[in-house]
């Protein structure tokens, strides 16, 4: 065998290695993830959060209800997420420090996700709190350069009949603040919301410095729906037992 031909089989080795090593990398975080959610209950899982994760906050309640539109004009309302997990967070495009590390966590979340069957069950929603400034065009734009897939990721803004504030006011629905200030800025936290599917709003992520894995593993559990939803009664015979008391 030539020197030449050597070398082209070696680099084909590798290239194929290299593909079969990537598969084997994600179908271990697929059955890693899976696990985790069947092997517990999500209140064992917020537990084990609660002792792994110190920017994990628990939290159980309806969503706040909106209906906002993205950069091409289609109306986005809370129903239309319905049957998906939703991580949503507040930024806007202007803010010269957190916003662009907010955006770039979401989208090592939004990579990991997306590498797992999870991928169809998970919506990525930002929202932006400067309408005025945040153009269609701006828009379109932020999410390439932040590296959010638009397979799955939404950017909302106000619709045309909504005061300037009104996203500002949705993130104080969700329990924080975006305050203007003299020089254009805004004064904020960052929180990145999770929702289930049935339109709950189950834990906050406080901060850009959490393991992007724990809220993966806290998405999966939610897409494998590990517990029991609300309206479904208890059934079997441990259920006629305590009916028996």
């Amino acid at each position: 065998m030539s020197g030449l031909k050597a070398r082209c089989l070696a680099s084909a080795l590798n290239e194929w290695r290299c593909l079969l090593l990537g598969a084997i990398a994600i179908a271990a975080l697929t059955v890693g993830f899976s696990y985790r959610a069947q092997a517990h209950s999500l209140d064992e899982i917020d537990t084990m959060l609660e002792g792994d994760e110190k920017y994990f906050q628990t939290i159980d309640k309806p969503a706040p209800e909106f209906t906002l539109r993205t950069a091409n004009g289609r109306v986005v309302r809370t129903a239309d997420l319905r049957g998906k997990v939703v991580v949503l967070h507040f930024i806007y495009t202007s803010c010269p420090d957190v916003c662009p590390l907010h955006a770039e966590k979401i989208a090592e979340v939004q990579k990991m996700v997306n590498g797992t069957p999870m991928r169809g069950q998970v919506s990525f929603v930002t929202i932006t709190t400067d309408p005025a400034r945040d153009t269609p065009d701006v828009l379109r734009s932020y999410g390439q350069t932040h590296g959010l897939d638009p397979v799955n990721w939404l950017f909302l803004t106000t619709t045309a009949d909504q005061p300037e504030d009104a996203t500002r006011r949705l993130a104080e629905a969700f329990g924080h603040k975006f305050t203007l200030t003299d020089d254009g800025y805004q004064m904020h936290g960052t929180v990145t919301h999770v929702i289930d599917k049935e339109g709950r709003w189950r834990a906050n992520f406080h901060g850009p410095n959490f393991a992007a894995v724990n809220l993966v593993t806290f998405v999966n559990a939610l897409t494998n729906n590990v517990e029991r939803p609300h309206h479904e009664p208890e059934t079997g015979w441990w259920a006629k037992i305590k009916g028996m008391f």
